[in-house]
């Protein structure tokens, strides 16, 4: 039997979630927290590499942040589109291991898959939660606690702030293990994501970081009010 999640975070390729939250992934898991990441496509029409070194790569990542689960649905890089079939799909996802709180990608990100991935999760956290849905097996209904969003390419004022400062090198690690993706090789092709783009990123999470005066942050968006019970709490 499925073990259920606390938090599962998608992602349109393998990688994505690393970008945007893999210090958060990391300290939850330390702290006990059952976490898991489903890719929603192998990434096939990635300029370098190739599906099998990016399977091997994520699985590596996967291991240094200490993740439950990593599930990749194998929907087809770039035909990310608003489908029924692709909505049952990750809603089914979503009943098998019935997470607390879901992560996905900010929709406004230069890469129409993430945007696509992003509106996918939105359609298929509601139906996952309605009784009569359906989806393959008999699985019952999932009501997701919360759903927030984590950043790829974008950036936006975060509504809050996860402190990753001492998980930071993990991170960077995690990041690393994507070598076919952002170290140039002899025979690679140049792209965004192997021209400086980690230093990209960690100026990002030294900037969300900086806005709470902790040295690295994970920013994250909510789409409703985040509610907070006690002010002087942690």
């Amino acid at each position: 039997m499925t073990t259920s999640l606390d938090i599962l975070a998608f992602g349109a390729h393998p990688d994505d979630v690393e970008i945007g939250m893999a210090g958060t992934m990391i300290l939850h898991a330390e702290k006990g927290y059952k976490t898991g990441i489903c890719d929603l496509t192998l990434a096939e029409l990635s300029s370098n590499g190739n599906v099998e070194l990016r399977q091997k790569e994520a699985g590596k990542a996967a291991e240094m942040m200490g993740l439950h689960e990593r599930i990749n649905l194998e929907l087809p890089d770039r035909g990310l589109r608003l489908t029924e079939s692709y909505i049952q799909k990750i809603a089914r996802t979503i009943r098998i291991y019935r997470p607390k709180v879901v992560f996905l990608p900010h929709p406004v990100d230069r890469h129409p898959d993430h945007g696509n991935c992003s509106r996918l999760v939105e359609e298929a956290v509601f139906s996952a939660g309605i009784r009569k849905y359906q989806v393959e097996g008999e699985l019952p209904a999932h009501r997701v606690d919360q759903l927030y969003y984590y950043f790829i390419n974008g950036y936006d004022h975060p509504h809050f702030s996860v402190d990753i400062t001492t998980v930071y090198e993990k991170k960077r690690d995690c990041l690393k293990a994507y070598k076919s993706q952002f170290m140039k090789s002899g025979d690679g092709v140049p792209t965004p994501l192997n021209n400086g783009y980690l230093d990209t990123v960690e100026v990002r999470d030294a900037l969300f970081g900086k806005q709470s005066g902790i040295s690295h942050a994970e920013g994250f968006r909510s789409r409703n009010p985040i509610v907070i019970n006690d002010l002087l709490g942690d």
